[in-house]
């Protein structure tokens, strides 16, 4: 059975900024269907019955972060759920966190931070298996020299994790997690030596995992990239602005304390 997985850090982010009400509106919208019901209804359903300004008010959080969508044509509301497709043929998949980042613990798919809406027309052929698609955030340079249809894994970017392929093919690039660590690494088949080798791609010296075909059960591959969802250049270049305000604001600095906050 496929787990899901978060950055310890990340189940932290949630647990601190979903409210107990967002937490028991969600619950609601996956057991019932709440389109037509009133807010003060809704809330009697959750156990905040004299409140319908908190409910409206939390309702309006959770559709910020593309967890609910209102219809006002339809009047409803309903729980944004994985692979469904909306307005526009754009797909909803949900954002679970970041790999290459830390220690991992498992979590369930209500716990997902987000959704991203993406046109099939930009999938292609995975749009069939929407279904099973999962976007990760990448963290750190350990795959800024990979080749993933042509596209490089940076920092920021969003990956795009097929879990349905969770035995993947020689030089595929796979989303694995070893000793509760997420990474996105290159997976090499090596038959001649009877082990499994993972590898970065980086402009960075990163040492390969290497797993013994008895042991690779150990290793829990959650799934194979299939797509790149690359940071536009103005963001790149708004980060960079700010980074140089505030290198601006902190004065003169020496060589090393310039290098030092220029690469935070």
């Amino acid at each position: 059975m496929w787990t899901n997985l978060w950055t310890k850090q990340n189940a932290r982010d949630i647990i601190k900024y979903m409210h107990i009400i967002q937490e028991k509106l969600i619950k609601l919208m996956q057991e019932q269907n709440v389109s037509g019901l009133t807010l003060r209804e809704i809330g009697r359903r959750i156990g905040e019955p004299d409140s319908p300004q908190k409910i409206k008010h939390h309702l309006g959080q959770l559709a910020k972060r593309g967890l609910v969508r209102f219809d006002n044509k339809r009047k409803t509301i309903e729980r944004v759920q994985s692979g469904k497709v909306g307005v526009g043929n754009l797909i909803s998949i949900p954002i679970l966190g970041s790999a290459n980042c830390g220690e991992a613990v498992i979590f369930a798919d209500e716990h997902t931070e987000g959704y991203m809406r993406i046109s099939q027309k930009i999938l292609g052929s995975h749009a069939k298996r929407a279904k099973d698609l999962f976007a990760v955030r990448a963290v750190g340079e350990s795959m800024n020299r990979a080749n993933v249809f042509n596209d490089t894994i940076d920092e920021g970017d969003y990956v795009i994790i097929d879990k349905s392929r969770n035995d993947p093919k020689n030089h595929e690039y796979v989303l694995s997690v070893i000793d509760g660590m997420a990474n996105i690494k290159k997976f090499i088949l090596d038959e001649g030596n009877n082990q499994i080798i993972l590898i970065s791609e980086s402009s960075k010296n990163f040492a390969p995992i290497y797993i013994h075909a008895d042991d690779f059960d150990r290793c829990l591959i959650n799934g194979t990239v299939v797509k790149v969802m690359k940071q536009p250049d103005e963001l790149s270049s708004m980060r960079n602005a700010s980074a140089c305000d505030i290198l601006k604001d902190l004065g003169h600095q020496s060589k090393e304390e310039y290098e030092h906050y220029k690469n935070l």
